[in-house]
């Protein structure tokens, strides 16, 4: 459990109290509209319950924060490959085999396992609770970067930006076969299957259900029975790359829950003991949520994906 802290300062504008105060320090609106409703807030020596209430430039204020609740999932000493790391945020390039969050039949060895060691003392808390933010997701036996927020503003300014669609994923697959056009685009609404619910699905035109999504893609390589394409994420939902290839036919080598690999294929991917989607996140890109700096980030292709590769050229000779 974190150390509870004090906050104080003076409101630059005049505005409403939660957005002033949300300005004001490294809080989000959300953390600072709780922190009201249960008493921690004083204005001009003051206590106040009211989130919506005008407050005039010049006022002082006063935050208690109490210190974070410890979290549920425990600190785990899992070895991490991270890219960048700052007081704020904290970019993995995570191994395939490795889950991001606990879950049932996954309790404990996960990303924010190990990222509750790493960051020890360095999470300030998001929404209470001294956690890593988790704000987006890669699969288990999917590869590659993804960024975690360290405190409730850089959370907050994270989930905005992938709300909002303006964050740069590059994701390099290999698929069976190969795309009838050497780029273009997949879009289509996905939402869980209809006859398993373990799969996700592109769904008709006219669905109410699902989320739209769209992926763009070009054939970076063209092997005898498979092609090395990159993906980039319009949107990012759910297995989207997985279920967008697999919906026009190329689905993705090794991957069990969403296609068969051609026939020519199989045995090499038996030999290698190739049993993962190959699907890796090579790049990422944001907008840093507190500095307002651009970053973007790469992931070279794991040992085993360019060793699929390099076979593949073998096969093709």
């Amino acid at each position: 459990m974190s150390d509870p802290q004090v906050i104080t300062g003076t409101i630059a504008s005049a505005a409403r109290l939660d957005k002033a105060l949300a300005e004001a320090t490294d809080l989000s609106r959300a953390r600072v509209q709780t922190l009201i409703a249960e008493g921690h807030v004083t204005l001009d020596g003051s206590s106040t319950s009211s989130p919506s209430a005008k407050v005039a430039a010049g006022s002082t204020f006063q935050i208690d924060v109490p210190a974070a609740a410890d979290p549920v999932a425990q600190p785990q000493d899992i070895p991490l490959d991270v890219t960048f790391e700052d007081e704020h945020l904290i970019v993995i390039n995570k191994p395939a085999g490795m889950v991001v969050h606990p879950a049932a039949g996954n309790p404990d060895g996960t990303l924010v396992n190990a990222l509750l060691h790493h960051c020890r003392g360095q999470l300030s808390g998001i929404g209470g609770v001294a956690r890593p933010g988790i704000v987006h997701r890669i699969d288990k036996d999917t590869s590659g970067l993804l960024v975690v927020a360290k405190s409730d503003a850089a959370h907050e300014g994270l989930a905005r930006q992938f709300a909002e669609h303006t964050v740069h994923r590059r994701y390099l697959a290999i698929c069976g076969g190969h795309p009838s056009e050497k780029e273009g685009t997949i879009a289509g609404r996905i939402g869980r299957s209809d006859t398993n619910r373990k799969k996700m699905a592109v769904l008709e035109k006219n669905s109410s259900r699902g989320k739209h999504a769209v992926t763009h893609y070009k054939m970076l390589k063209r092997f005898e029975s498979a092609a090395l394409i990159e993906c980039r994420l319009e949107t990012g939902r759910t297995h989207q790359v997985r279920v967008h290839c697999a919906s026009i036919g190329h689905a993705l080598l090794g991957d069990q829950l969403y296609g068969r690999t051609p026939k020519p294929l199989k045995s090499l991917l038996e030999a290698r003991k190739f049993a993962r989607q190959a699907l890796h996140a090579a790049e990422l890109g944001f907008e840093h949520p507190i500095s307002g700096k651009n970053l973007r980030f790469c992931a070279d292709l794991p040992e085993d994906m360019q060793e699929l590769i390099d076979e593949l050229d073998r096969f093709n000779r």
